[in-house]
């Protein structure tokens, strides 16, 4: 009966764990170039079947039953989806979407500022004349040498689908898509950027960009939606079964372990 409380318990904190990633995901349904988590789970063994006990003949015949039972689910660290979101004209010059594989470079302002990734292409032109991303922080936009893209205060500033910056009709820097050759190692960093744990940058050759446009999120809310009201229901039925052990166990000790 205890060991049954143990799953249950598993169940309800990998089913909160979930509902906790779903959550999220919805929350940034209409955040440009948001890319979805996912909750990936597997198996949880249980000791002595990582032990290769249960194999051995060791085992009693009640505890061999227990061990098939397996050990409840083990939730993994969360993974981010790349797959492509859909693209949204905005008219803005300076906007860009990026199609394929690849992320635009971004390093936050001053000295020994970190480099993430990001597919959020919506830029701005701070008060220094950097090309940023146009959030509260505003980290600096790297070209294809991975330098911050520097261009004069004011006046006309353009982007095309190679990338090349212009300002008064002149090239002034190319835009950086780069992208890393393992994808699971990459995590959130806050916001829309992406930490890519310490791999080389390589230039992104199978990416087309798109200018006047941005990427959505690539979340369906509807799907997500419909994964959140399973997942609460698991979520109460794990919950239900705790409830039904107690109270199982309660009548165990106060009525039939009661000495008469």
């Amino acid at each position: 009966m205890i060991y049954g409380l143990y799953l249950s318990a598993a169940g309800v904190m990998t089913n909160s764990y979930r509902q906790d990633v779903i959550a999220n995901n919805i929350a940034n349904a209409e955040t440009v170039g948001f890319k979805k988590d996912l909750a990936l789970f597997d198996q949880r063994l249980t000791e002595a079947q990582q032990r290769r006990l249960a194999a051995s003949g060791t085992l009693s015949p009640t505890s061999r039953l227990l061990e098939n039972l397996g050990g409840g689910l083990f939730a993994h660290p969360t993974s981010i989806d790349t797959g492509q979101g859909e693209f949204e004209p905005t008219g803005s010059p300076l906007d860009m979407a990026i199609e394929g594989d690849g992320f635009f470079a971004v390093k936050s302002a001053g000295a020994g500022g970190e480099t993430r990734l990001t597919r959020n292409g919506q830029f701005a032109i701070d008060s220094t004349g950097h090309l940023t991303l146009s959030n509260a922080k505003g980290e600096q936009v790297l070209d294809v040498e991975k330098q911050p893209v520097q261009l004069e205060p004011g006046g006309d500033v353009r982007i095309d689908k190679e990338g090349t910056v212009t300002q008064f009709g002149r090239p002034v820097a190319r835009l950086g898509v780069f992208d890393v050759a393992d994808h699971s190692k990459l995590s959130k960093q806050g916001g829309t950027l992406i930490g890519y744990g310490g791999q080389d940058l390589q230039p992104a050759t199978s990416a087309t960009l798109h200018p006047e446009a941005t990427e959505r999120a690539n979340v369906d809310s509807a799907t997500e939606l419909a994964a959140l009201m399973d997942t609460q229901r698991q979520l109460e039925a794990n919950a239900n079964m705790i409830r039904y052990q107690d109270q199982t166990l309660s009548k165990l000790v106060n009525e039939v372990g009661k000495i008469g």
